[in-house]
């Protein structure tokens, strides 16, 4: 009977918004026929209750949508949305390049078109003669073009095949994110009919995937910079493309002053210098007032939505979003959805999942699609392929997604309006990652993401009132809030003294340079007087933060090299180790825990890595713990170019197995990242006095050792230290003397509270 009701309920739930009613409850007060109420006919009678009853719940959320080109004929769905809906408002639209009426390609259409047919349907190929003939007549030239003009993938080729190449030199093209440059790449070797990794190739941090006989190079700005060591003047290049200048990377923004300089000097090399935005002014005037080239986009019209009111949990809001597109509007077209990070993706994906699985084959089919940074080459190529007919992809994406990849047949943005950044307060000297909102300039980027085929939705949300008065219009450049520390060390190893007069389009607070400058003199990388000494040009060497290079050096004092550039390659993966099905929480937990050792997270990493190596690096033994086999994949690779690394450096490779011994080896490299337990009970960083607390996930959450040095700070709800180590008072002064001063750590320990823990043992060494 409760059953029966709560069907009438929501039977009369269906009735507000359709005006019908199949079925009333009298009562004592009532004993008429209501007038809404609707006699079924044979073909309804023969239909049953619960037939009735999902179509009028699938009727009912149409009209709660009020999408007029919903197709009303679809399949009925057991999902009850009269709670969860979001409401939007439409507020403007974005005007497009292209009309209404203009003929976009389809995606059936793409599909029957060859490589070379596709390139001639980007709008760069119009300009093709123009633009070979505007870099023959100028060794600068600075391009402007809409995200999807093609200007990536066809720029380089173009120049290949006009003979920049000559004295089998390079056609090079930087990208800020990984994953654009390993997309890209494969593309355009794919255009090219030729193999990846020989005649066209990438290069990113811990993979080099060229050959002698690769002539277009594509590879992140970080990569870039690091070649100027071994080859200041850029010799094996003709042609040098820093691709998607806008977005201001910290490392971008160090080689426009490396290559303006270079430039001079070298007026055979051609420089290029292409952004997405309407900044391209700024940069001719930084280059000497460099020519423009622009290349016209081709872009429909787009129509933003706001929600009425803020959404206190924007996840849940996208899923519903999702849905609520999927179900009202009609295909093809499909949605991308921008979010901060690889948790969030894996989140949304998983519900999504979920919920369309519930309801079977009730609705479309839908595919949901990941794009990050830290996803296998295979996964990320996923994406492009075409959705297949009668159905629609969700494509789940970092902000990669605004400028650096361009993904055909999106018709629908979803965007929270959140990014993850990082950000060095000079103040506390603490560097963290946090979710910041957007500003403009990206949110206007990421709605033109759906007016790329034809006439797209944006569905935003946020308010327009946060838009209009919480959103800056340009985002901050990294150089102006981040450490400077790994560009400091890089900018002396090529031999620049003068930081404060470099070539900066936009220079960085001054103070951070300052604190640059004392960390590197700390770590032992310059002199007093800012010169480079011997360890800080080995630390040069390596392409990691100066204070894991500093780490690895020091772990050929402690003869414990392998197991050190083992936690190195670990920490550099910058994924999660391990995962946690929903189904089975709590064998993962125990899975995990299995693998603590005492001493903290470094050494837990290594005994992970050290047990999957014993199994001859199983997949098999990854699933039954619950390891990211992938994870662990990349962290094997990293590990042997340290390898090569350390015999460039001339460090043997030693193992002792010592914990004290790997922990002071971490100590040498992070004494910088030390925190105390206080009197209160909390963690404080031993310099600056700021509050931090040890991550949930941490071996060592439900412990408090007394010192603590962390890998890097969090910022969620809590500045979280991730990744923790335990270490002693004594070796602080050991590894740092000209850094810590016993009397100031002999201070903190008499401060401490009265409470036993793990290192309570210790109390009586110190």
């Amino acid at each position: 009977r409760k059953e029966v009701l709560e069907y009438a309920r929501q039977h009369d739930q269906a009735a507000d918004i359709l005006k019908i009613k199949r079925y009333h409850v009298p009562d004592a007060k009532t004993k008429s026929i209501p007038t809404d109420y609707v006699e079924e006919d044979a073909q309804e009678a023969a239909k049953g209750d619960g037939r009735r009853w999902e179509d009028d719940r699938l009727m009912a959320a149409i009209a709660t949508y009020g999408a007029k080109d919903a197709d009303k004929k679809r399949d009925a769905f057991e999902m009850l949305f009269d709670e969860e809906k979001i409401d939007f408002i439409q507020a403007l639209q974005m005007p497009g390049t292209s009309h209404v009426e203009d003929k976009a390609i389809s995606a059936s259409q793409k599909r029957k078109m060859t490589l070379a047919e596709t390139r001639r349907s980007l709008p760069v190929y119009a300009f093709r003669d123009q633009f070979i003939d505007a870099v023959r007549d100028h060794q600068v030239l600075i391009i402007e073009g809409e995200t999807g003009s093609g200007k990536t993938t066809q720029l380089p080729q173009y120049l290949y095949e006009a003979g920049f190449c000559v004295d089998k030199k390079k056609i090079g093209c930087t990208q800020p994110r990984r994953v654009a440059a390993m997309s890209v790449a494969s593309r355009v070797a794919e255009e090219m009919g030729v193999k990846l990794g020989i005649e066209v190739g990438y290069s990113i941090r811990f993979e080099d995937c060229t050959s002698e006989k690769t002539l277009i190079k594509y590879m992140t700005d970080g990569m870039l910079l690091r070649e100027f060591l071994n080859e200041p003047d850029l010799a094996s290049y003709s042609v040098m493309m820093i691709d998607e200048a806008h977005e201001r990377t910290l490392h971008t923004d160090i080689l426009f002053g490396l290559v303006k300089d270079i430039a001079r000097f070298r007026k055979d090399l051609k420089l290029l210098i292409s952004s997405a935005t309407l900044d391209a002014e700024k940069f001719s005037t930084f280059f000497d007032d460099a020519p423009i080239f622009r290349i016209p986009g081709r872009r429909f019209p787009v129509d933003i939505y706001y929600t009425k009111a803020p959404e206190a949990d924007y996840l849940d809001a996208a899923m519903v979003s999702v849905l609520q597109i999927h179900l009202t509007q009609p295909l093809p077209g499909d949605i991308l959805v921008f979010l901060t990070g690889q948790e969030e993706i894996e989140t949304l994906q998983e519900s999504l999942i979920e919920r369309t699985k519930h309801l079977g084959n009730k609705i479309k089919e839908l595919i949901v699609l990941p794009i990050y940074a830290n996803l296998p080459s295979d996964l990320q190529a996923k994406i492009f392929e075409p959705t297949p007919p009668n159905a629609r992809k969700v494509v789940l994406a970092t902000n990669i997604a605004e400028t650096s990849v361009t993904i055909d047949g999106i018709c629908y943005v979803i965007d929270p309006g959140f990014g993850k950044q990082n950000s060095f307060d000079a103040r506390s000297g603490v560097e963290h990652l946090h979710v910041v909102t957007i500003s403009k300039a990206s949110a206007n980027q990421r709605a033109g993401r759906a007016g790329r085929t034809g006439p797209g939705k944006c569905f935003r949300l946020y308010t327009a009132w946060a838009y209009k008065h919480e959103l800056e219009d340009q985002p901050i450049p990294e150089i102006q809030r981040t450490n400077l520390g790994n560009v400091v060390l890089m900018l002396k190893s090529l031999g620049i003294h003068d930081l404060v007069h470099f070539d900066f389009l936009d220079p960085p607070p001054q103070e951070t340079l300052v604190i640059a400058l004392e960390q590197l003199y700390a770590l032992g990388a310059l002199n007093h007087r800012g010169e480079l000494t011997k360890l800080g040009r080995r630390m040069a060497e390596f392409p990691c933060d100066p204070c894991m290079s500093k780490m690895i050096i020091a772990s050929e004092k402690y003869g414990c090299s392998e197991e050190i550039i083992t936690i190195a390659a670990m920490l550099s993966c910058n994924a999660a180790v391990f995962y946690r099905p929903k189904a089975m929480v709590i064998h993962a937990d125990a899975a995990r825990k299995g693998f603590w050792v005492p001493g903290g997270d470094h050494l837990t990493l290594l005994n992970v890595y050290n047990r999957w190596k014993g199994t001859n690096y199983s997949t098999q033994w990854c699933m039954e713990n619950f390891v990211q086999f992938r994870t662990m994949k990349k962290a094997r690779d990293i590990r042997d170019q340290l390898e090569g690394l350390l015999e460039r450096v001339e460090i043997e490779q030693k193992s002792n197995g010592d914990s004290v011994a790997i922990r002071k080896a971490v100590t040498s490299g992070y004494f910088y990242n030390c925190t105390k337990l206080d009197s209160s009970g909390l963690y404080k960083t031993v310099k600056h006095k700021h509050t931090v607390h040890i991550h949930p996930n941490s071996s060592l959450f439900e412990e408090t050792p007394r010192w603590l040095i962390y890998y890097e700070l969090v910022f969620t709800s809590k500045e979280f230290m991730r990744e923790v180590i335990e270490v002693e008072s004594s070796w602080l002064t050991e590894v740092a003397p000209h850094y810590y001063k016993s009397k100031e750590l002999e201070e903190s320990n008499r401060k401490m509270p009265k409470q036993k823990g793990k290192a309570a043992s210790e109390l009586s060494s110190l």
